[in-house]
C-alpha cells in the first residue's frame, strides 16, 4: 500500500509501505479520508512522535470500510466486513489502509458524510476529554477557547453551547469568520486586549470557570488573575510561546488548577471510554445537525503538502481533510 512518508528535507513523499499486518481484536480499514490535525505538523518536525507501535507516518483520525477483521474483534464488537467506521489513531492516517483495534473506531453518525466523519475522531474526543474529564463542564459555566478559527475550536464551541456553557473565543481577524460557531463573545486580539476584556467580564459576574489554551505566551500569565475561583486552565499548546510569567499568588489565592493535557498521551483504555462516551452523549448530537465538524478545504492525499500549508499559514477556519480512497 501506500502511505504519506516525511523525506530528509521534511517534504512529504506518496510511497510504497508494508501492507499493515492485524494483530489481535484489530480490523483493517480501507481509509476514504484522513483530517488534518496540529499535531501532524509537530510529528513532521520531530517535536511529537508517534506511541510506541504505530506507524511512523502522520495521521490521527479516519473514516473509512472496515476490509478485514481478526476473530478477537468480529466476537467483541458489532461492526462487521463493509461497516462504515471512524476511528482514533495513535498514527498512521495519511494511508490507504490502517489497522486499528475495534474500540477505538466507533460507527459513523447518521446525516453525517464520510468527509465529515473523518474530521470527527480526535477533534471530538480531544474536546470532550478537555470539557468533560478535564473541565468538568456543567451547564452554566464560562468557557473560554483560545484561537476560534482552529479545527479544535470549530467542534469545542458549539459543543459547549450545545451543552449549555457559555463561550467566550479569540480570532486574529475578522469575528466575523466565526460567526457560524455560535460563540457568544469573539475577541480580535490583533485589536484588543483579552486580558482586559476578561478583567471586565470578571467585574460584570461572567469570570471564566474553564479555558482550553492551545496558545501559551504571555497571555497566559496576563489573563490568570481574572479567571474565576477554581477555574481549569488547561495548556494543550504553546503556539504563542512556551514561557509565560505567571504571579504564584494568584493560582493559590484563586485555587486556579493549570493542566497540561494531550489525548495522544492517554492509554487505550481510557481513549476506549472516551470513544464510548462519544457515542451515547454526543452522536445523537450529530446526528440531529445540532453540532457537526466544519470542514474548511478537501485535498487529495497527494497533496498533503500543500495541506500542511493552510495549517502552518493558519489559513484555516474549520478543519482540512485529505482525501485517500
Amino acid at each position: 500500500m501506500k502511505a504519506i512518508l516525511v523525506g530528509k528535507n521534511k517534504e512529504l513523499l506518496w510511497s510504497e509501505v508494508p501492507d499493515p499486518v492485524l494483530a489481535e481484536d484489530e480490523v483493517l480499514v480501507k481509509v476514504e479520508y484522513t483530517a488534518l490535525n496540529r499535531a501532524d505538523l509537530m510529528q513532521r518536525d520531530g517535536d511529537y512522535p508517534p506511541p510506541p507501535g504505530c506507524p511512523e507516518w502522520m495521521g490521527l483520525e479516519v473514516s473509512g470500510e472496515i476490509v478485514a477483521m481478526t476473530d478477537g474483534a468480529k466476537e467483541k464488537s458489532d461492526y462487521r466486513l463493509g461497516s462504515k467506521v471512524c476511528a482514533l489513531l495513535g498514527g498512521g492516517g495519511y494511508a490507504e489502509y490502517v489497522a486499528v483495534k475495534y474500540d477505538m473506531c466507533m460507527p459513523v453518525p447518521e446525516n453525517t458524510s464520510m468527509i465529515e466523519a473523518a474530521a470527527i475522531p480526535e477533534a471530538y474526543a480531544t474536546a470532550y476529554l478537555k470539557l468533560f474529564v478535564e473541565g468538568k463542564a456543567k451547564a452554566g459555566d464560562t468557557l473560554l477557547m483560545q484561537a476560534g478559527a482552529s479545527g479544535l475550536a470549530s467542534v469545542i464551541i458549539p459543543l459547549a453551547k450545545s451543552f449549555g456553557l457559555r463561550v467566550i473565543t479569540t480570532v486574529i481577524r475578522d469575528p466575523a469568520s466565526i460567526s457560524h460557531l455560535g460563540a457568544d463573545l469573539v475577541v480580535n486580539t490583533k485589536e484588543e486586549s483579552l486580558a482586559e476584556v476578561l478583567k471586565k467580564e470578571e467585574a460584570e459576574g461572567r469570570a471564566v470557570d474553564i479555558a482550553i489554551d492551545c496558545l501559551g505566551g504571555k497571555m497566559l500569565g496576563e489573563c490568570l488573575p481574572y479567571v474565576k475561583y477554581g477555574c481549569r486552565w488547561i495548556v494543550i499548546a504553546a503556539l504563542a510561546g512556551a514561557e509565560a510569567t505567571v504571579d504564584l499568588k494568584t493560582i493559590y489565592k484563586k485555587n486556579i488548577r493549570i493542566v497540561g493535557s494531550t489525548l495522544r498521551s492517554r492509554t487505550p483504555e481510557m481513549k476506549a471510554s472516551i470513544l464510548a462516551s462519544l457515542v451515547k452523549e454526543v452522536w445523537p448530537k450529530v446526528s440531529s445537525g445540532e453540532v457537526k465538524p466544519t470542514i474548511y478545504k478537501v485535498l487529495p492525499i497527494t497533496e498533503a503538502e500543500a495541506a500542511h500549508d493552510i495549517l502552518a499559514k493558519g489559513e484555516n477556519v474549520g478543519k482540512v481533510v485529505l482525501s485517500v480512497g
